[in-house]
């Protein structure tokens, strides 16, 4: 009777004309995958027979649903905001939540204090997932996202092993190809500007190079390896470094257009010309990149589409997350492709 009280249809009552469970409903309505063809046209046909219209409300009160995502990303505003990655990601992320009906939540976590006031907002349940950008290998918020039952998928990943659902790009690749490509130019001398180490998207590029110069029988040097930070003050730091030790290089792999940005003006300075004394070769092919004098030869990683993929993923977590809860066993990553774009500065 009180299922009744307002004459509209019930879940409950869908679920009998269809012969399923409550659950296969509740699923069917909120996009799973997880439900039969056979079970999808029961759900419809009850539902159009019923006349039952979704609450929203309702369905928000039971699943403790709020239709709204966190994109969690642990950088300064400055960064967030000047980084041409971070801009195309959130990009991504927010038509396909759009495209879905749902709230996007920008919060940015750069402490302990913040990473724990964050995790009570999360114990609170005023958010249905979280999307994690720019993680550094030592970062736990990860985890214990994952321990509160909250679906979360991260965009890159903290090791080889990452235990966290993950969309990431082919760095190693990005790196090897970079080197094949200057190798091909006839430079000898490949110097590096890693991104920073604890993150593994830089100790991937950074063995991608090394692959790159094994693959073509040179044989590594240290002294032209520099870490960097991806920003343009650590690439020119980096740069700065890498020609105090080896004046003589005549080829740059830096690990972000950004830094390869600072490498550029450490050269210029230096009365270095770019392609002809020094090539310099950048990674995300950014509006930095084809804005440089000369433009910039960059490895393309698909940044939007990593995060309409990596939202996706997220979505699909949520639908099917009332039913059978926080879903043990191995958990969903992608590696998208990378692309060389070859520009003058190469």
């Amino acid at each position: 009777m009180s299922g009744r009280q307002s004459g509209r249809p019930t879940l409950d009552e869908v679920a009998a004309l269809a012969g399923v469970g409550r659950g296969t409903v509740s699923r069917v309505i909120n996009g799973s995958p997880r439900v039969s063809e056979r079970a999808k046209d029961a759900v419809a046909r009850a539902v159009a027979e019923l006349g039952y219209v979704p609450n929203q409300a309702a369905r928000a009160l039971a699943g403790s649903r709020t239709d709204a995502v966190a994109l969690v990303i642990p950088e300064t505003e400055a960064r967030l905001f000047s980084e041409p990655y971070f801009l195309d990601l959130i990009r991504g992320v927010s038509a396909e939540l759009a495209e879905a009906d749902k709230q996007l939540l920008l919060t940015l976590v750069r402490t302990e204090a913040e990473r724990q006031r964050f995790e009570h907002y999360l114990a609170a349940q005023r958010v249905d997932g979280v999307l994690l950008a720019s993680v550094h290998g030592d970062d736990p918020l990860p985890d214990r996202i994952a321990r509160l039952g909250v679906p979360v998928v991260m965009n890159g990943r903290r090791s080889e092993a990452e235990p966290v659902a993950y969309v990431d790009s082919d760095n190693i690749g990005a790196g090897r190809a970079a080197v094949a490509h200057l190798v091909g130019q006839g430079r000898s001398r490949i110097a590096t500007i890693s991104g920073p180490l604890d993150m593994y998207v830089a100790r991937a590029r950074l063995g991608g190079y090394r692959a790159g110069l094994a693959e073509a029988g040179i044989l590594p040097d240290e002294s032209l390896v520099a870490a960097g930070d991806f920003t343009e003050a650590g690439g020119r730091l980096a740069m700065r470094e890498l020609l105090a030790r080896d004046p003589g290089l005549d080829a740059v792999f830096a690990a972000s257009d950004v830094m390869a940005a600072g490498a550029r003006g450490v050269l210029r300075e230096a009365g270095r010309r770019v392609p002809e004394d020094v090539a310099l070769v950048g990674v995300d092919d950014s509006a930095v990149a084809r804005l440089m004098d000369p433009p910039l030869t960059s490895v393309r990683q698909p940044i939007e589409e990593m995060g309409r993929t990596m939202t996706r993923l997220l979505l699909q977590k949520i639908a099917e997350r009332p039913e059978a809860g926080p879903v043990a066993g191995e958990e969903p990553c992608r590696v998208l492709p990378t692309e060389l774009i070859v520009r003058d500065s190469s």
